[in-house]
């Protein structure tokens, strides 16, 4: 069973890249007291993910902000340092990257998908949310292979 609207987002270990190398951190820790737009990719530097999902909330993270957004993160089954380096590659300045190398947090979320077809093994679905101080505010999850629902224009249209 999936993460609902109304829902709390459940508590894991996520990774964050910096400079200073990786950094663990609670999930229940990071959401907690502010309003997030967290978007999930299945994966680092796959097509859509680089050439669409990201770039939407990059460019749309000041309309975000506007609307009381505190933070953008992305989270994805890779690894810290995957997702260190396509943050770099990309240049994103506004999204905050979370690696969920295990898959814990998706799987908790009960949002996996099964990427073994294409050599990705367990992974997570394409999403977007908003969570506001720890609880699900819109969840915005897309049947495989479609990117449409979880795109920052779509989440500020719900705004």
């Amino acid at each position: 069973m999936s993460i609902s609207v109304g829902d709390k987002i459940p508590d894991t270990t996520l990774i964050k890249p910096t400079s200073d190398g990786p950094e663990k951190l609670q999930s229940s820790d990071f959401f907690k007291g502010r309003k997030v737009a967290l978007f999930a990719v299945p994966g680092a530097y796959t097509p859509t993910c680089s050439a669409k999902h990201l770039p939407s909330f990059e460019e749309n993270a000041s309309s975000l902000k506007e609307k009381g957004v505190d933070e953008i993160a992305c989270v994805s089954v890779n690894d810290p340092f995957v997702m260190g380096a396509w943050k770099d590659h990309t240049g994103a300045k506004e999204v905050t990257m979370l690696a969920d190398g295990n898959g814990d947090f998706a799987e908790a979320l009960g949002l996996t998908m099964d990427g073994s077809g294409f050599g990705l093994g367990q992974r997570s679905q394409r999403y977007s949310m908003l969570v506001d101080d720890g609880v699900v505010k819109q969840l915005n999850v897309e049947q495989p292979g479609d990117y449409s629902v979880s795109s920052a224009e779509h989440m500020l249209e719900q705004m």
